[in-house]
């Protein structure tokens, strides 16, 4: 239980609504016998790419598994480029690099996503794939992006992680690239209870290529065609998943009421997320641009508010990331943005009186600083 009178997340108020019918889905289950592989995975993956309008679908483990294993599945030489955004997850990096390629960053603008316009000097005759991460919920500049990677044969594998619902002129993330990948985290706004994840793409043999290396490489039961993993989707979080599912749209028009909600009333004291026009964005979180960011925290904290911050250190700053090579000024607007950067509570089942309170307490912040 949380001690924070405005936690981050408060699952217990999102999960009630629909509690029933995520027991009774469990029990089903319980009582099938069927575990692995099953009926409820494969309503899943249908229904999931019905969602996104996208030809094939198959569940993963998590979402990390499902980028680590699309790259694999790509077969890329040893000295394979794939140009990413350094302001997210490090996963969004690290499957790239397990995956026997170079991660190879491209600043970020102001809404968080890569910088389209400085992606083509970032092209190299090396360059296999760009990897567009819509970070928060907000899509990145998806027709731009296809434009510039068509004219240079390369390949779009969208780290959709945090994204699912977000559109561009009515057509959804990961139905945009060739292939992308998303977390069901339970951070996520479709999550199981657990980890999860989905991999889409409109390339059928693609799709098998994925789909088999997430299972041993197993043709069936007893023929291995090819050295694989076990990141497998399980058929209860599968099950629990179909019930969010019914209410992910309404679930999306919440956020999105709370966003702009907030955006009204904190518009002067924080830079707040926006949309382009035809974006429509999803708000895993609800990121704003603070100054003094670690000491709004800090207070916002000490005064009950539970705050985040998504992510502090960029990736090409990581330990893991030294061989890479950059510099800490490499790219500078990621570098401010790292510091300015800060996630408030917002999700199903937050009340005005809650977002109220929260800014209520950063008006207060930056009124004591003034006097």
């Amino acid at each position: 239980m949380s001690t924070f009178a405005v936690p981050y997340t408060n699952f217990a108020a999102k999960n009630e609504p629909i509690r029933e019918a995520l027991i009774a889905s469990f029990e089903q289950v319980l009582d099938s016998g069927h575990y692995i592989l099953g009926p409820e995975v494969r309503a899943f993956e249908e229904e999931f790419a019905r969602y996104l309008n996208v030809p094939f679908a198959t569940g993963m483990s998590n979402g990390t598994c499902a980028l680590h294993i699309a790259f694999r599945c790509l077969n890329l030489e040893p000295d394979a480029e794939i140009i990413t955004a350094p302001n997210s997850f490090i996963a969004s990096a690290s499957t790239i690099a397990l995956a026997g390629a170079k991660p190879v960053f491209v600043d970020v603008t102001d809404d968080l996503n890569i910088d389209v316009d400085q992606i083509e000097a970032a092209i190299t005759p090396r360059t296999k794939a760009i990897v567009p991460v819509h970070l928060a919920g907000r899509p990145a500049r998806m027709p731009e992006i296809m434009a510039l990677a068509e004219r240079h044969g390369l390949m779009v594998l969208e780290d959709a992680a945090q994204a699912v619902g977000a559109s561009i002129d009515g057509r959804r993330v990961g139905a945009w690239g060739d292939a992308a990948c998303f977390s069901l985290h339970p951070l996520k706004n479709l999550h199981a209870f657990g980890d999860a994840g989905m991999f889409v793409t409109r390339d059928a043999d693609l799709l098998d290529r994925v789909a088999l290396t997430k299972n041993h490489g197993l043709r069936n039961r007893d023929t291995c065609e090819s050295w694989g993993f076990n990141c497998r989707l399980d058929e209860l979080q599968a099950a629990l998943l179909r019930v969010q599912m019914t209410r992910l749209d309404e679930w999306t028009t919440e956020r999105r009421r709370l966003a702009h909600r907030y955006n009204e009333l904190l518009g002067d004291l924080v830079g707040v997320p926006t949309e382009a026009l035809g974006e429509f964005h999803v708000f895993q979180t609800y990121v704003v641009l603070a100054d003094q960011r670690d000491a709004l925290q800090q207070y916002l904290r000490d005064h009950g508010v539970e705050a985040l911050v998504h992510y502090p250190t960029p990736i090409h700053l990581q330990p893991a990331a030294r061989a890479l090579g950059y510099a800490g000024e490499a790219f500078p607007n990621t570098l401010r943005l790292s510091g300015r950067i800060m996630s408030l509570p917002l999700y199903p089942g937050l009340t005005e009186q809650q977002q109220d309170l929260v800014v209520s307490l950063i008006g207060d912040f930056y009124s004591e600083r003034t006097l």
